[in-house]
Parts: structure tokens; C-alpha cells; sequence
């Protein structure tokens, strides 16, 4: 017999659910079909079927292909800088010291600015010319630095930035975390004489284990999908060090025109991500002995 108290979770989860649909699924099935289709307007206006004609020109573009190398590199750099500076900071700002809150406001400050507020003050004080990085290193007789103008640079200097916004933030899921733990299950590896190090590893990771496989696989959406910086900064540049695909994929699409190429380089990025994503889920998982 139908129960009402039984369906009533999920009329509450009806308007979520609508607005995922509108905003996630819809859009990626018309980018999806959209691959399969030349930007080009056939003599009855409309669209040319070209099949698997956009992902071949991208299996044989080799600017494509260094793009999602510099996407690979970035990512396997920023991310577990970032889980791992985002915990260090929440282990740091949990200590029950006194004015321990006012230094959690000022470390958490930088989520109050958005990502591209802060991209655009980032690329004002590491101006080649202008900035005051650059000030405070001629006040102190040391030489200029290029950071965004220098294709060896670019780079370290993009991941600082993506760092500084983003450590922040997901420290806040680790502080949470490290609250929940009780405080009698660490009082109890001391009183056993655990070190500090021991506690860490035995109690304190496998209990943070879920708050790790989350933060982990949201930075890894977060910067693969990473378009703000790049296109503030260094339109993808120099010399294609900060070509990140997402990057790669707009300019596609609204520089050049190439709508159907955009779409297939999307596609076959969003195809690897969730790979990335289901071995994070893979690794990252709880195991019972």
C-alpha cells in the first residue's frame, strides 16, 4: 500500500533533481550531439553531419594533444598540493590555542574573494612591470622575476595562485572532519603513548578517510575544469605553457569559430575526468580486513 510519509523525501528532492536535469544533464547531451556536427551551414541552413570527422581532426591536432598534456601536468601537481596544504592548514587552525578563532578568520579569508576577483589581484602584484612583487624584490636587491611572462614559469606560478584560492576552502571540510573525530579516542591513543605522528597516521587519516576521498575528487573536478585563471591571466599562454583544455576548448569554439570541435574536445574530456574521478573512487576507498 502506498505510503505518504514514504514518498515524501523524494518530493522534496523533485526541484534538485529538475535543476540538475536543466543545468547538467541537457547540456551535456546537446554537446554531445553537437560533436557530431560541422560549424559549418550546409546550402539548406542546416547543420552538416560530419560523424567522427571532429574527434579525428582532434586525434591529429597537436596543439590538442599538448593541451591536455599541460592539463595532466597541472593537475597532477595542484591537487594533492592542495589536499595536502588544505589539510595541514586545518590541523593547524584545530589547535585549541587562544585566539585560535581570529587566526582561522584571517587563514579563511581568501573564500570570501571569488576565483576571479582573486586571479585579477594575483596578476596585478606579479605584474612583470608594475606589480609589487616585484617592488618588494628590487627593495631588497633581488632580481625581477617575469612569472606569467616566462613559459617556464607560467606554470609554477598559475599553481601558487590556484593553491592560495583553493587551500582555504577545502581545509573547511577537513576542519569539520577533524571535529567530528571524538576527542576520547585521541585521548586514549595518548594515554597508550602514541606519538603524535602515530596518532595521526592510525586515527586521525582513517577517520578522515571520506572527508579525503571528497576533497580529493572536488579539487580534481574543480581544477580540471579550471577556466578563469588561465583566461585572466594568460589567455593560455606563453607559448602554450597554461593551454589548459578547458581553456583550449572555449578558444575553439568562440575564437575560431570551430563550435563542433569545441564540443568533441569537451566530450572526450569530460569522458576522462569521470575515468580520473571512478580510479580516485577506486583508490581512495575504505578497505575491511
Amino acid at each position: 500500500m502506498f505510503r505518504r510519509e514514504a514518498a515524501t523525501p523524494y518530493l522534496f528532492l523533485i526541484p534538485a533533481m529538475l535543476l540538475i536535469l536543466v543545468w547538467r544533464y541537457i547540456p551535456i547531451i546537446a554537446g554531445l550531439r553537437e560533436s557530431f556536427y560541422s560549424n559549418g551551414l550546409s546550402l539548406t541552413g542546416a547543420k552538416q553531419f560530419v560523424g567522427l570527422d571532429n574527434y579525428r581532426y582532434l586525434f591529429d591536432d597537436p596543439t590538442y594533444w599538448e593541451s591536455v598534456r599541460v592539463t595532466l601536468k597541472f593537475n597532477a601537481i595542484v591537487n594533492p598540493l592542495q589536499v595536502g596544504c588544505s589539510l595541514l592548514l586545518a590541523l593547524l587552525i584545530n589547535q585549541a590555542v587562544p585566539g585560535i578563532r581570529f587566526f582561522r578568520t584571517l587563514l579563511l579569508l581568501p573564500i570570501a574573494i571569488s576565483i576571479n576577483v582573486a586571479a585579477i589581484a594575483w596578476g596585478l602584484a606579479l605584474d612583470s612591470n608594475y606589480g609589487v612583487v616585484n617592488g618588494i624584490l628590487k627593495m631588497l636587491s633581488l632580481p625581477t622575476q617575469p612569472f606569467f611572462r616566462d613559459a617556464d614559469q607560467a606554470m609554477p606560478t598559475l599553481i601558487g595562485v590556484v593553491t592560495w584560492i583553493g587551500v582555504p576552502y577545502w581545509a573547511l571540510f577537513f576542519l569539520a572532519g577533524l571535529q567530528g573525530i571524538p576527542k576520547e579516542v585521541l585521548e586514549a591513543a595518548r594515554i597508550d603513548g602514541a606519538s603524535r605522528f602515530q596518532a595521526f597516521r592510525q586515527i586521525i587519516v582513517p577517520l578522515l578517510s571520506r572527508t579525503t576521498t571528497f576533497v580529493l575528487v572536488a579539487t580534481t573536478v574543480a581544477n580540471f575544469t579550471m577556466f578563469a585563471p588561465p583566461y585572466l591571466l594568460t589567455n593560455g599562454g606563453p607559448s602554450g605553457a597554461t593551454n589548459l583544455i578547458m581553456f583550449d576548448a572555449w578558444k575553439r569554439g568562440f575564437t575560431y569559430g570551430d563550435l563542433g570541435g569545441s564540443a568533441a574536445s569537451i566530450t572526450l574530456f569530460l569522458a576522462v575526468l569521470m575515468i580520473v574521478v571512478a580510479l580516485e573512487f577506486l583508490i581512495t576507498r575504505p578497505r575491511h580486513d
